[in-house]
């Protein structure tokens, strides 16, 4: 196989305000962009070196690339959507735009964290899946996918004009609506994770599915099912639909 770069996102649930299923937090590439260009992804992105840098100060306990890699969503949610989630502490809107800004720029997130006086809470990121396709693409991710729960704040939530053209909050249920009329478009391990995530009446219940399913990798695979091609993931891994027909599935 060949060599993954490691990635990272964030699904970022909140309180739907009229009750009901809690909404997420997506965001839908520009249809430039190499990989998944106009699908509807998570905030997130890949994990850089800076990402360990920021991960090897910090007292987490965990492995260093896991570390890296919640570092790496969190630094990615700021960047894509100016949303602030896994701080110790909430960042003040203005400190917070103007750290966005500079990242657009290229400014370092460990320097802006040591500037602003920042400290990451990594515990604030629950491990939900991890995928990595086996196939010779010509981008392939080895994505780490983590929950979290958005509480109240003052962030400039905005999409960042770059690599997404589109934000906007939903329901696990509604984006597969969505998709089913042809509104948005989502890749085969998004729609995975959009069924397995629709099963959630709020955060709590995500976490405690966790519980039961830990993170295994996730590697899709092709199967011949009475003269068709269906992409498949295993079976027993807390997600209720685990293949679809070659020809319907999106790929990045």
């Amino acid at each position: 196989m060949v060599t993954a770069t490691p990635a990272a996102t964030i699904i970022v649930f909140r309180d739907c305000p009229n009750g009901g299923a809690p909404e997420l937090l997506m965001v839908e590439r520009s249809s430039q962009m190499v990989f998944a260009g106009g699908a509807v992804v998570f905030p997130g992105g890949r994990v850089d070196a800076d990402d360990h840098v920021i991960a090897s100060g910090l007292d987490h306990g965990l492995d260093p690339h896991e570390a890296a890699a919640r570092v790496a969503a969190i630094r990615e949610t700021v960047e894509e959507t100016g949303l602030g989630i896994g701080f110790a502490a909430p960042p003040e809107r203005e400190a917070l735009a103007q750290a966005r800004a500079a990242l657009h720029k290229g400014t370092a997130f460990s320097e802006l964290c040591r500037d602003a006086g920042w400290t990451l809470d990594l515990t604030a990121l629950t491990p939900f899946a991890r995928w990595r396709p086996p196939f010779n693409e010509r981008r392939v991710f080895d994505t780490r996918f983590y929950l979290a729960r958005c509480d109240e704040h003052d962030h400039i939530v905005e999409v960042d004009a770059t690599e997404n053209h589109h934000l906007f909050w939903a329901t696990a249920a509604d984006a597969l609506a969505m998709a089913d009329v042809g509104k948005v478009k989502l890749i085969f391990p998004t729609r995975r994770n959009m069924e397995r995530l629709a099963q959630f009446g709020c955060h709590a219940d995500a976490v405690d599915h966790v519980a039961q399913f830990p993170v295994r990798m996730i590697m899709p695979f092709i199967e011949e099912r009475d003269g068709r091609p269906f992409l498949c993931i295993p079976e027993n891994m807390g997600y209720p639909v685990t293949s679809e027909p070659m020809g319907s599935a999106m790929r990045g």
